[in-house]
């Protein structure tokens, strides 16, 4: 194997090892032995490319096109002329993947499912690095450089996982560096001849080229030493800048504070409520008879900006033993303790821990940081609930409607931060929520008459598959539609009771789930749901429930209730177990388009669904890999098979000739441009049959190069006349004219002198008659030489040369096996 093969082996190897690093971001893996092939398949473009040769951006650009038809095949051949030659359909198509992939990766943890958008950025990535690997190591031969798009490649792959395994990758990454370096050093001293040794290996044996490799090991082996150890080093921190918050992985500090960023979780649930087969996210056990207000909060939404909720950025802090009061609890609310342990399923990834509020403490493995103005734990260092088993205490906060009426007015503070609306929301949302309690004396009254404006009264209906559009006209277009699902509820009523004074904020979470036979309760993914919490001083925050046909209307709304009635069950239609429906139902799904007002909550499974194992099979893709890349290659085949036949013709000098008298081993003699040359004036006798068939070859590039160009050869001629006939129809100035008689010189020499000399610099010769026939014929003409070279019909008669040669052998072996000895007779 040549050097620049080796180095072009390595440098695909290197791509890949890089990307294994991507392997724990998406299940299942398969993923990455497209990625091999096609970058397999990338990489020999490029050698066939530099071994023809092309210029460096024309190999650059073949292994572009050709990764893009590839890409073209592989994700959007139905989009695709011939199923190979991307158009504006399939440029379409690839961006529609591509904003998939990115809704994606922004709605599943890790590793998140092989969907074609995914698929798509992960391939097309590894191919973009690969790339640029290739161009900067092996066809620009500065492998150095080429560190760097491995190092992106490693950093989005490092930056997204878990960390668990990130020093694994590291070292897969770093050593396929190292080899690369090596390979490309090896590839340099190759070029000075035997690469230079110290003393023999052992007794006797010959000195080998170990030191420069030896050394190079080694200082790559001390490199990847260091930064595998220095990490773990008590060094001093930076802190405030691009990397600040990577102590607690949520935000800054040492792990026991910081900041939680304000991350929306409202990625979306329009997949969670349509899935065709439900699914069981959590299954619990607690010690309350009456799961009607078991609702399961992941956190609260309280930065209200006209068109979405969000959660504030919040000091966090370590999870305390036990859990404060919550804020505005009075001592005279009844209340009871309730236990509850709660299972997750093992594909359930949630950055929050879901809990009944308020907790007053709760038990859970890991790294959990504690939000104190939420009451809520968020995960640290990737932590998540993926197979969380975990217990939670919290209190079952009873209030009647006399204490809520009664409720004095919050803190200023309080309403400053909870009651603010931004100028942006639309007037028709303050003058219906006015229209709507006119005739409430309180705050209480203000908020029943908002859960029961929407929720029975007003005419809403709850329908998923309503477009309700966005933007700052989103909740004055469901007051107008009446049609809706949990967020626009719940966002419509939060903003409304803020209008009025009432501090608000929006809970996301899980509706009570359901009872199962075995005591347990089950909750699905289709009880993902979002509701208001509204403050009343003296009793905290307290939840309302707007949605019509979802949760549970809170007793303590319920008209003559003292808080000691049991109240209704929740509204569990369906068992876990049960058999899901072929569509998704109207009251328990949310349509694909809600995710422009932000979907209902990300209660929804942050892990997807595992989808079946369809797709294009590997062997049908590599059979359209070969048919593309044929489709493309044959077309071309005169062309390069030309190119490749002039270098060889005019290269061949290189290993040609006999060595210069007084010239030292190892040396030859200089020609123009630099090249090995044939000996000068050297007797007959010296000269190689090598510098006879150079000769006779750069004649014949001569001949074909006219050829190409519109003079057709004629075999009749003599080498002299054949030189005037160029020269005469090819209207060749002086300087090429002379550069065609030297050639034809040369070849009059080697084959009829008594005492022949080679001539230096015949390729040269070449090249300027090159040039000169091309200045003088059109742009057509040009081209054709180029793309369509006449000449290259040569293939075509050495095949057929080859192919009677084989015929003659074969015939003549089966004569030498049938004839008879000789003097053996028949009989």
């Amino acid at each position: 194997m040549s050097g620049r093969a080796r180095l072009t082996l390595c440098s695909a190897a290197a791509t890949v090892m890089a990307s294994c690093a991507l392997l724990p971001l998406v299940d299942p893996a398969t993923w990455i032995l497209q990625a091999t092939f096609l970058l397999a398949v990338q990489s020999g473009v490029g050698a066939a490319a530099r071994r023809v040769p092309l210029a460096r951006p024309l190999t650059v650009l073949a292994q572009a096109l050709v990764t893009l038809m590839l890409l073209t095949l592989v994700f959007a051949r139905e989009h695709a002329l011939v199923g190979l030659i991307p158009g504006p359909q399939a440029f379409q198509h690839f961006g529609d993947l591509l904003q998939a992939g990115v809704d994606d990766v922004e709605r599943y943890a890790i590793p998140a499912p092989l969907s074609d958008g995914i698929r798509l950025m992960m391939i097309g990535g590894v191919l973009v690095i690969g790339l640029a690997v290739d161009t900067l190591a092996v066809t620009f031969r500065n492998a150095a450089p080429a560190g760097l798009p491995l190092l992106a490649l490693y950093s989005v792959a490092a930056g997204l996982a878990d960390g668990a395994a990130d020093w694994l990758w590291f070292l897969v990454a770093a050593a396929g560096y190292l080899m690369l370096l090596l390979a490309e050093g090896r590839e340099r001293l190759s070029q000075w001849g035997r690469v230079f040794g110290g003393a023999p290996r052992g007794p006797g044996g010959p000195a080998g080229p170990v030191a420069p490799v030896r050394t190079g090991r080694r200082i790559g082996a001390v490199a990847l030493g260091v930064a595998l150890v220095v990490p773990l080093l008590p060094l001093p921190a930076i802190q405030g800048g691009l990397l600040d918050g990577a102590g607690t992985g949520v935000g800054a500090g040492n792990g026991s504070g910081g900041t939680i960023s304000a991350v929306n979780p409202l990625v979306s649930l329009r997949d969670s409520l349509n899935v065709d087969e439900d699914r069981t996210v959590l299954t619990l056990r607690t010690s309350t008879t009456d799961i009607s207000d078991l609702y399961l909060r992941i956190v609260s939404l309280d930065d209200f900006d006209g068109t979405t909720w969000k959660p504030s950025k919040r000091q966090i802090v370590a999870v305390p033993d036990e859990f404060p009061t919550p804020a505005g609890l009075g001592a005279e609310v009844k209340r009871s303790q309730v236990r509850t342990r709660i299972s997750a399923a093992d594909w359930y990834a949630q950055d929050w821990l879901p809990m009944p509020y308020p907790p007053s403490g709760v038990k859970v493995s890991g790294r959990w940081r504690y939000e104190p103005v939420g009451m809520t734990l968020v995960g640290d260092h990737g932590q998540n609930t993926r197979g969380k088993t975990y217990e939670v205490n919290s209190l079952d906060v009873q209030p009647t409607a006399r204490q809520l009426a009664s409720a004095g007015k919050a803190p200023e503070s309080l309403l400053d931060d909870w009651t603010e609306v931004p100028d942006s929301l639309p007037p028709v949302v303050a003058r219906s929520a006015r229209e709507i309690t006119k005739n409430a004396t309180n705050d209480y009254e203000r908020a029943v008459a908002l859960q029961d404006y929407f929720a029975v009264t007003g005419g809403f209906e709850y329908d998923t598959e309503v477009q309700v559009g966005s933007g700052r006209d989103a909740i004055a277009r469901f007051l107008r539609d009446k049609q809706g699902f949990c967020v626009h509820f719940s966002f419509a009523m939060a903003a409304m009771a803020r209008t009025l004074g009432i501090p608000a904020r929006v809970a996301v979470g899980f509706a009570p789930g359901s009872p199962q036979a075995d005591g347990s309760v089950a909750v699905t993914l289709k009880d993902a749901h979002a509701w208001p919490e509204l403050y009343f001083e003296g009793v905290g925050w307290t939840r309302f429930e707007p949605t019509p046909t979802r949760g549970t209307t809170p007793t303590y709304t319920l008209p003559d209730t003292s808080g000691s009635t049991v109240p209704e069950l929740p509204q569990a239609s369906r068992s876990a177990d049960a058999a899901p429906s072929a569509q998704p139902s109207a009251s328990t799904s949310c349509s694909a388009d809600d995710k422009k007002v932000e979907g209902c909550v990300s209660a929804l499974p942050l892990i997807p669904l595992e989808q079946g194992g369809g797709g294009t099979p590997w062997y049908q893709i590599a059979g359209w890999t070969v048919l593309g890349a044929a489709a493309l290659v044959l077309p071309l085949l005169p062309m390069l098979w030309r190119l490749r036949r002039r270098s060889v013709r005019l290269a061949s000098a290189q290993h040609s000739g006999a060595p210069v008298p007084g010239a030292g081993p190892g040396r030859r003699g200089d020609t123009d441009g630099g090249q090995p040359a044939v000996l000068l004036d050297v007797p007959s006798q010296e000269i190689t049959e090598a510098a006879v068939a150079h000769v006779l070859a750069v004649w014949r590039e001569l001949t074909d190069t006219a050829w190409d160009y519109g003079i057709p050869p004629d075999e009749a001629l003599t080498p002299r006349r054949a030189a005037e006939r160029i020269v005469r129809l090819g209207e060749l100035d002086e300087a090429p004219a002379g550069s065609v008689h030297r050639v034809a010189s040369a070849v009059e020499q080697v084959l009829f002198a008594p005492q022949p000399r080679a001539e230096a610099g015949l390729a040269q010769e070449v090249r300027t008659v090159r040039a000169a026939l091309r200045a003088r014929v059109n742009r057509r003409t040009r081209l054709r030489a180029v793309v369509a070279p006449r000449s290259a019909v040569r293939a075509v008669w050495d095949l057929s040369d080859r192919w009677a040669a084989l015929k003659a052998a074969g015939a003549a072996r089966l004569a030498a096996l049938v004839r008879r000895p000789s003097g053996q007779t028949g009989g």
